[in-house]
């Protein structure tokens, strides 16, 4: 099977939003959209829509390994699931939202991760510009490379909103995506009884 691979910049990007410039840039996009930025509905806006970006890309800068490095020596030979983390994205291709659900496995090495640190790791990748591709495989990767675990399977089910309200206009769509590493990847029974564990998409 082919791996996919996406090309990541080598120029590090800040990790803060500069919320003054995206403020000015919402005024000059509410100019070329024909509209009055100084009318008093849109007086405020492009301040509340910069503070929204600083929050939806707060993930920007943050270290993979950042929630994944307070471990516990347990023996598990089993996989460890935690199904139904809350998706909340921005697509970098229209800068719409898309949200669902990350479904996480992973067959401990060593040592074992607290259930919240998992959550955490996928909001970490998830509150980026991203595709949903790259989120799954970026959670899977984190966890074989910083929890050191000999297996990992991510699923993600989301509904695009670029999908559903432009382009097409498919209401009823989603996406689902998957991303097998290690032991989940080699031993299709393992992997198999993750999956319906997963449970059927919505």
């Amino acid at each position: 099977m082919t791996m996919l691979k996406f090309d990541q910049s080598t120029t590090p990007l800040p990790a803060s939003i500069d919320e003054g410039r995206a403020a000015r840039a919402i005024r000059e996009l509410l100019f070329a959209l024909g509209e009055d930025p100084d009318r008093d509905g849109l007086r405020d806006t492009p301040d509340r829509v910069a503070r929204m970006y600083r929050e939806l890309l707060e993930g920007r800068g943050v270290p993979p390994g950042t929630h994944l490095d307070r471990t516990f020596a347990e023996t598990c030979d089993d996989a460890v699931i935690v199904r139904d983390i809350q998706v909340n994205s921005l697509c970098e291709h229209h800068l719409l939202p898309f949200t669902g659900r990350a479904h996480v496995a992973y067959v401990p090495g060593a040592r074992v991760v607290g259930l919240s640190k998992l959550a955490r790791t996928v909001r970490v990748f998830a509150r980026r510009l991203q595709v949903q591709e790259r989120l799954t495989t970026e959670v899977a990767d984190a966890l074989m490379s910083d929890l050191d675990a000999r297996g990992a399977l991510v699923r993600i089910d989301a509904e695009h909103m670029c999908m559903r309200v432009r382009g097409v206009g498919e209401p009823n769509a989603s996406m689902v995506t998957t991303a097998a590493r290690g032991i989940l990847r080699e031993d299709r029974t393992m992997r198999s009884e993750v999956l319906a564990a997963f449970g059927q998409p919505r």
